[in-house]
């Protein structure tokens, strides 16, 4: 009987580890736009991310936000991200140019600070022409 038990355990440890090893690691950083007008995401919005260093801005990445107003994955793919400011950009002037509206707002530029590696950030923006809202999402 403990020779099934143990065995029973090393088959459930050794999936566990397979699961694990084939689960893709969740991006650190993604964003969210909503469209407070309308009460909808905001789809198509260019979102650029550059990293603090020294003096200078270094952009690591960049994307569009899809049919729910979100990117997943701002970060570089398969790396952690590390302690720093980054400058998440979200391009809103183009966004409403291509709906035919004006807006007081070219750009939304919001500097985060990160102190550690291994957690995920997340960083809504609340949208309309004339005013943002942003914050620290989960």
């Amino acid at each position: 009987m403990k020779i099934k038990q143990a065995l029973f355990i090393s088959l459930l440890a050794c999936s566990a580890s397979v699961f694990a090893a084939d689960t893709p690691a969740k991006n650190p950083l993604s964003v969210h736009v909503l469209n407070q007008q309308t009460g909808t995401p905001s789809e198509g919005i260019k979102v650029t991310l550059d990293k603090q260093e020294g003096a200078k801005w270094v952009k690591l990445g960049e994307g569009l936000t899809n049919v729910d107003g979100r990117i997943s994955a701002l970060y570089p793919a398969g790396k952690d991200i590390e302690p720093g400011n980054y400058k998440v950009t979200f391009e809103t002037g183009e966004y409403y140019k291509a709906h035919n509206q004006e807006t007081f707002f070219v750009d939304v530029p919001v500097v985060i600070h990160v102190s550690k590696s291994g957690e995920h950030y997340h960083v809504p923006l609340l949208l309309s022409p004339y005013g943002y809202s942003t914050y620290r999402g989960s």
